[in-house]
């Protein structure tokens, strides 16, 4: 692996999601040129300037393969943050697979490298035991049988990535969060202004936008030997009583009622048998990916990317707050 020399060009698609903004901004402020891939071309509420080109292509239609092939001559990477962030089985199967494939074959032979934008939601954490570590060698679930749509789509990207036969960074994020975007499904369910916050201990597995927009870059400039994995979490990361405190200057929630995560786990076992046709709060998979305490080490990250200082959680998640109410 080594740091790509002179000027960088990079593909981006997604280029006007939440991790597509963050990158745009981040990538215009190193200077690194970027051909920004988005379903309707250069939006207004993105960074626009010298260096940035934007194309228009749906990744989801086969027809846009051509174009896609055109506007990665010449670049020397290709972040791929483009994916259906929900559950809906037909959208990830258009936009997250479908897309994948489309993008993947615009690439075919072409003299540059890969890097995905995947989660850390895809490791089955079901296998584990409360207090363990979520690292890169923690076994992942399987497509098949994951526990939604969103993960299965996940882990079938990865694998086609990898099939592909680029050099190929995985990233996996953890909770990524910024301005617009402060909550994640790791504290517990709601019932209007109420949490039912579930348990205490545990690191939530946050990674801020703008991290995770550097991290990606610096795999774009750093083209690796085969494939790489490596999960994107924030160096401070807070517990659910930390998190709430922070986050207490949104205005939300009202008011929190702790529950015990041994009593949530009980019941969830005791309605087993129901569990196709219960919320993901009340099935057992869904419970230990979100909400078991577990550990989130950053040591392959820092170990394949080095160490990037930031601010602490609590200055990151005040200004997050302060951007979104603006």
């Amino acid at each position: 692996m080594g740091d790509l020399t002179g000027e960088s060009r990079i593909l981006l698609t997604g280029a006007s999601g939440f991790v597509g903004r963050a990158v745009l901004a981040e990538a215009r402020a190193q200077g690194v040129q970027v051909v920004a891939v988005s379903r309707s071309a250069a939006p207004g509420q993105v960074p626009q300037g010298k260096g940035l080109t934007w194309i228009e292509a749906d990744l989801s239609d086969p027809a846009s393969i051509p174009a896609l092939r055109a506007a990665a001559q010449g670049c020397t990477a290709a972040i791929h943050a483009a994916a259906h962030l929900g559950s809906d089985e037909g959208a990830v199967s258009a936009a997250t697979i479908g897309g994948t494939r489309h993008l993947l074959a615009a690439l075919d032979g072409l003299p540059l490298h890969l890097v995905l934008v995947s989660s850390i939601a895809v490791y089955d954490t079901a296998r584990l035991s409360p207090g363990s570590e979520v690292t890169e060698q923690t076994p992942l679930e399987s497509p098949a049988s994951a526990r939604n749509a969103y993960v299965s789509g996940k882990l079938t990207q990865e694998a086609l990535c990898r099939a592909s036969g680029l050099p190929l960074w995985i990233l996996r994020p953890g909770a990524i969060f910024g301005e617009g975007r402060t909550w994640n499904a790791h504290l517990g369910p709601s019932l209007g202004p109420v949490l039912l916050r579930v348990g205490m201990k545990g690191e939530l597995p946050l990674a801020h936008v703008g991290h995770v927009a550097r991290r990606l870059l610096q795999a774009a400039r750093r083209r690796p030997d085969g494939v790489r994995v490596v999960n994107v979490i924030d160096p401070d990361r807070p517990d659910r009583t930390r998190f709430l405190r922070a986050h207490a200057a949104s205005g939300w929630p009202k008011l929190v009622l702790p529950l015990p995560w041994p009593l949530w786990m009980l019941a969830a076992r005791l309605l087993a048998p129901f569990a196709a046709r219960l919320p993901g709060l009340l099935r057992v998979p869904v419970i230990k990916a979100r909400m078991m305490p577990l550990r989130y080490p950053d040591r392959g990250l820092q170990a394949a990317l080095g160490p990037l200082p930031q601010p602490r959680f609590g200055t990151l998640m005040a200004q997050s707050v302060r951007e979104g109410k603006e």
